[in-house]
């Protein structure tokens, strides 16, 4: 999405000289766009063994094919190439060599989806010589976190060290885990605090729709989604769900408060990542570090490190859905796009979840961990909301009529895999330990076989 302040060296030093950069990200109706992000766990075909970054199968050796296959223009930090960028669109590394494609910024569902189907078909094309393979799943389901080669990124290695101090399970969000998300523009701080308060409140049942990381070193892990799991076991400063967002009168300040006194991971110079060890943006803003003063920059850096469950930046982030198949990537942002971009929709999605209490909205994260489509919120089935959701949605996408393809119909079509979903009552997850326990017979690679991009 468009509108980051990157390269600004623009000197902050109060809560005031933040707010003007949410402010500077606000757009009308007719500008709003869609970005879509969506990760990959990738593995040796055959052995079924983690990629390194190193060698001449490695992920430095795809992203060089890519950028001469497909003309990407190159990141590198030192000598190693870490992203390609062409087009509006990104293709970045996470730390265990999960494959990212932060999509370009477009306006129809159809197009965001014609977007996912070139990089699959890049992909796959570059990867076969390599022997690679791309899991649609939300978390690796063979492997630990120290099996899992480590990609050569400054800010990862400093996210390594500090993380560990906060949680149990941060390692395994960095290593292991891979999800789709989308990102929402907003008109302005009243349509970002609605946007945002409405898909924090609906996030449990969209992360229900899209459980889809059940397996965890081979087996059942006792979750339909273990990735959603492992958020909740990264960093409580920095993730989850945000209290001050539900309450009356939430706008940018209250934000950018709470951003204010989240450690930071970094400050970074001239491509260096420096440890801030434990210092807060507003710390940074009062005293400075190494001499060096806060900029937009580096607020604009700091934003990327929080987690919530819904972001905000210069656009709006939803974050809580597992990877999942080529379908359902494209049916994700057209479910938000169907809430978020249709007022009627959204207030129809608040009044779904508007009741519940903020310690219910805490633990429903967990309850659709566990239990995915099967699991109650203030007393009622997911199943059930999640249906009542992806009504509101489609009536949202038919009054936005935006159209596209051969047939010149609107973007329903692209919920119907989330309709199937909702129609059988189960989420991916819950069918691959179906499959696991029934055709597969507990064998690793008919799951991969099922379930590669």
């Amino acid at each position: 999405m468009s509108g980051a302040a990157s390269g600004d060296s623009t000197p902050v030093s109060s809560r005031d000289d933040l707010i003007p950069f949410f402010r500077a990200g606000e757009k009308p109706r007719e500008r709003w766009l869609i970005g879509t992000e969506h990760e990959k766990v990738g593995l040796r075909e055959g052995t079924l063994e983690p990629v390194p970054y190193e060698g001449e199968a490695g992920i430095g050796a795809l992203l060089r094919s890519i950028q001469e296959t497909d003309g990407w223009t190159p990141t590198a930090e030192g000598e190693n190439v870490i992203a390609l960028t062409k087009d509006g669109a990104s293709i970045t590394l996470e730390p265990g060599g999960q494959f990212e494609l932060s999509g370009a910024p477009l306006r129809r569902i159809y197009d965001t989806c014609a977007e996912f189907q070139a990089h699959l078909d890049l992909i796959r094309r570059v990867s076969e010589p390599l022997g690679l393979v791309w899991l649609s799943l939300g978390a690796n389901p063979i492997h630990d976190v120290d099996e899992i080669p480590h990609m050569p990124k400054g800010r990862y290695d400093i996210m390594r060290a500090y993380l560990p101090t906060k949680a149990d399970l941060p390692l395994h969000m960095m290593h292991l885990t891979a999800t789709v998300q989308a990102n929402f523009d907003f008109s302005s701080e009243a349509d970002m605090a609605n946007k945002m308060r409405m898909a924090m409140g609906v996030t449990p049942i969209v992360s229900a729709i899209f459980a889809n990381s059940p397996l965890y070193r081979g087996k059942p892990s006792g979750y339909i989604s273990r990735r959603l799991h492992i958020w909740r076991h990264t960093d409580p400063d920095r993730c989850g769900m945000l209290p001050f967002v539900f309450e009356a009168g939430f706008g940018y300040a209250d934000y950018a408060e709470w951003a204010l006194d989240i450690p930071m991971f970094f400050v970074v110079r001239d491509g260096t990542y420096q440890a801030a060890n434990g210092m807060t943006f507003r710390q940074f803003m009062e005293r400075g570090f190494g001499g060096e003063s806060a900029t937009l920059e580096d607020w604009s850096t700091h934003l990327t490190t929080l987690f919530p469950e819904v972001r905000c930046k210069q656009f709006i982030e939803v974050r809580g859905a597992d990877a999942v198949p080529p379908d359902l990537i494209c049916a994700l942002p057209a479910l938000w796009k169907g809430l978020l971009y249709d007022d009627d929709a959204m207030a129809g999605a608040w009044e779904l979840v508007k009741d519940w209490a903020f310690e219910q909205r805490v633990a429903s994260i967990e309850e659709v961990a566990r239990h995915g489509m099967a699991a109650t919120i203030g007393g009622r089935l997911v199943r059930d909301l999640a249906r009542e959701l992806l009504a509101l949605s489609s009536d949202g996408l038919a009054r936005i009529d935006h159209r596209g393809g051969a047939d010149d119909r609107d973007e329903r079509g692209f919920l119907d895999p989330v309709a199937e979903i909702v129609e059988r009552g189960t989420s991916p997850g819950e069918e691959i330990l179906k499959r696991w326990d029934g055709e597969w017979g507990h064998r690793m690679a008919d799951l991969v076989a099922s379930e590669r991009y």
